[in-house]
């Protein structure tokens, strides 16, 4: 979806598409004909963005396989569909029951992720749209934060600094601007967009931004306003922007709140929870049942947040809710006046992982929840001066 801007521009989009992951490019093809095409056609658009994610061995299928990429194009604009950004942050294995820890693998340390990540900025420059020059990639924030030292992070960094020399090349060979947003998570050595200013000035490298997670930046309990000033104040770029809500629990001292959270502990993705106490100290766990367990590490006479990303137009039930607000006030400060940022991404993967109750129980009830979250994306877009256009 796209939509102009007050000054101009245009500001796209997208929902992204490992809610339904694959591993292969044959898998890939179907998420585009089973669950993308499905959700343009609820929106009764001739045009839907899609953050596309590429597994290790998609990715590799179709950079060695020049005819596979261009099929791939082809099934693109068959099923009025569009890619201007991936999301680069998962390798493989989105799919498996047990994902946890082993998304920040590889990290920005392993030449694996410097080479994958390179491969899918040659994609998306080859899958961008022919009226559209400016691609992004959202990449994990360097590592997972234990064991990661002072030569860890100048590995990183460097690694980092040869993709910018890459894109350059990239961008003198096909006109194609691609950029990287690191994405600040919750429990990685680049937690809030606070940390993402010194290790970004040090890559030095406009190619290399932040992607903002609504979700994470809730999560850490970041004051918009404050992180995005903090952000241009020292001139860190925003490539991309993730619109998702974490759980929010206002009472956690409750044992009917403990309950309602339990049912939200789930064994295939990591939620990092965290509550920040009086005297301004963040504290978290690194999963939800670590926090909701008897005598449990977590102060609770302040609200706690959790990272499960909640679909957008539907938070839980009393007494829980979603950081819904921070998402809203976050989008002032992306698009509200002069835009940080013109990629925007809805990005709830978690749907199957809700508590069964709340699951979609088919494709089409799936659809028709991804359809809602984008319309939701949509008026509160248009809320701030934006107009949709075809």
């Amino acid at each position: 979806m796209r939509f102009r801007h007050p000054d101009g521009s245009t500001v796209h989009l997208s929902y992204c598409t490992n809610v339904h992951p694959a591993e292969t490019l044959d898998g890939v093809v179907a998420q585009l004909r089973d669950h993308c095409e499905p959700v343009r056609r609820r929106l009764g658009r001739d045009r839907l963005g899609i953050g596309l994610w590429l597994a290790r061995d998609a990715a590799r299928a179709l950079i060695t396989d020049p005819a596979a990429l261009r099929g791939l194009r082809t099934e693109l604009d068959r099923r009025g569909l569009e890619v201007v950004t991936l999301n680069g942050f998962p390798y493989e294995g989105f799919g498996a029951e047990e994902v946890k820890y082993r998304v920040y693998r590889p990290d920005w340390t392993d030449p694996e992720r410097l080479a994958h990540t390179t491969d899918l900025a040659r994609l998306l420059a080859a899958l961008l749209p022919d009226d559209v020059t400016d691609g992004t990639i959202s990449t994990l924030p360097l590592a997972w934060r234990t064991g990661f030292d002072t030569a860890a992070a100048e590995t990183a960094h460097q690694a980092l600094r040869t993709l910018a020399e890459r894109l350059d090349a990239l961008e003198e060979l096909t006109g194609k601007s691609i950029r990287i947003a690191l994405e600040p998570e919750p429990g990685c050595t680049v937690e809030t967009t606070a940390d993402a200013i010194t290790p970004l000035a040090a890559i030095g490298s406009p190619r290399i931004g932040i992607c903002v997670d609504t979700c994470h930046l809730a999560t850490s309990f970041e004051d918009p306003a404050t992180a995005f000033a903090a952000l241009t104040a020292a001139g860190i770029t925003v490539p991309k922007a993730q619109l998702s809500a974490a759980l929010h629990a206002e009472s956690p001292h409750l044992p009917g709140v403990r309950e309602a959270l339990a049912a939200f502990a789930e064994p295939r993705f990591l939620h990092q929870t965290r509550t920040r106490t009086a005297d301004g100290l963040l504290h978290g766990t690194d999963d939800l049942d670590e926090a909701v367990r008897p005598g449990g590490p977590l102060p609770d006479e302040g609200p706690w947040r959790s990272h499960f990303h909640v679909p957008l137009h539907s938070p839980p039930a009393p007494p829980l809710t979603s950081t819904l607000p921070v998402l809203r006030e976050a989008l002032v400060h992306l698009v509200g006046a002069e835009p940080l940022t013109r990629h925007l991404e809805v990005e709830t993967y978690t749907w199957q992982a809700l508590p069964a109750e709340l699951r979609p129980r088919s494709r089409t009830q799936l659809a028709e929840g991804i359809a809602a979250e984008l319309v939701l994306a949509r008026d509160l877009l248009t809320d701030l001066g934006l107009k949709e256009l075809p």
